[in-house]
């Protein structure tokens, strides 16, 4: 039998969803500025995570005039942990960047924006947005913006890509950033699988065949998502997406195979969306955030709640008799296809 901890350490590990700036800077602001060395980067490399999707959440209360400052000072942040940890990380703004640091030993680090509020009203910011190192874009959260609906939507409005939204949509295609339609409400996932001429990503989602949750993919949107080359990064992390009953590693392979049943082993992924800890220590727990609202609460803790929990998933995979080579596209090598061939490589 192949040995789980073997495979997964040799593997390229992708992770396309992990909130830890907004913890780094939390920490930051407590003066205690070497979070990340003592607590993320120790996490990263115990997970054998080699390519960490870095997305920039903007907080309620710096949303609309607060929300371009604070992307800035995200993504100043996560420069800032380049420079100060250049032999371990690495800012990466093309899959070539991505291949160079994996094959050097350090982690590939991609910035992106979940929710793009500091694009405003202006999808001439896109393009700011990618002079400053953004590759990977959604363009709603829960609820609205300027650009499109959020999920959290979909039983009032349903509101499709605004005018602005399809401006944005093709503004990304041509620079090679990398559309999330992970959170985007359903009209909005029609537009963008009508519009879209480049792969994509979910960077953070999971199967509403098994999970029925407004945040999770219908088998229709798997299955065209897949047909023009995209990825689905499971959300592992988040008991309400997975199970909120067993939100365990096995239940996570479930997801897992769902989606390689309805579009094939060459479009799923990783997507954990590690936010526990920022909850822990910001919020003192889910409890009194917004997941109790949106979706009961009843749940327990997720089985994969950081990175260093991220090997139970390779082992669950070897138990179930997945073949080395489909471990290795799961573990990675299918969303380092989509950086490839869209990361800073513009059309035009």
């Amino acid at each position: 039998m192949t040995d789980p901890h073997r495979l997964h350490g040799d593997a390229v590990v992708v992770d396309t969803h992990n909130d830890l700036i907004l913890l780094v800077d939390h920490f930051d602001r407590r003066e205690q500025p070497d979070h990340f060395a003592q607590f993320w980067l120790p996490e990263l490399r115990a997970g054998g995570v080699d390519v960490q999707v870095l997305p920039i959440c903007v907080e309620e209360q710096f949303q609309s005039e607060g929300a371009l400052r604070r992307t800035l000072l995200l993504v100043e942040r996560i420069h800032e942990l380049a420079a100060e940890h250049g032999e371990d990380v690495a800012v990466c703004l093309t899959g070539a960047d991505v291949d160079a640091a994996t094959a050097s030993g350090r982690i590939a680090l991609i910035i992106a924006l979940e929710g793009a509020h500091a694009v405003g009203q202006d999808p001439a910011l896109v393009r700011t947005m990618a002079r400053v190192g953004v590759r990977v874009v959604s363009m709603a959260h829960f609820g609205r913006t300027f650009l499109a609906d959020g999920s959290g939507l979909d039983t009032t409005s349903r509101g499709r890509l605004t005018p602005e939204g399809i401006t944005a949509l093709r503004e990304m295609d041509e620079l090679g950033i990398v559309f999330d339609i992970s959170h985007l409400g359903i009209a909005g996932v029609e537009d963008v699988l009508s519009l879209a001429t480049r792969p994509f990503l979910a960077t953070h989602s999971a199967c509403l065949g098994i999970t029925d949750v407004h945040r999770n993919l219908g088998d229709e949107q798997i299955k065209a998502i897949a047909e023009l080359g995209g990825v689905i990064g499971v959300a592992a992390a988040i008991p309400f997406f997975i199970d909120p009953a067993a939100p365990s590693a096995d239940r996570v392979v479930d997801h897992i195979e769902r989606v390689i049943d309805v579009a094939g082993i060459d479009h799923v992924g990783l997507g954990p969306d590690f936010i526990d800890d920022y909850y822990q220590n910001v919020l003192g727990g889910w409890i009194g955030g917004w997941a109790p609202a949106a979706y009961g609460r009843s749940y327990l803790p997720a089985e994969i709640s950081r990175p260093s929990d991220l090997p139970k998933i390779t082992e669950v995979m070897v138990r179930r008799g997945f073949e080395e080579p489909d471990i290795r596209k799961v573990l990675g090598e299918n969303v380092l296809r989509v950086l490839r061939e869209v990361m800073g490589r513009p059309t035009r």
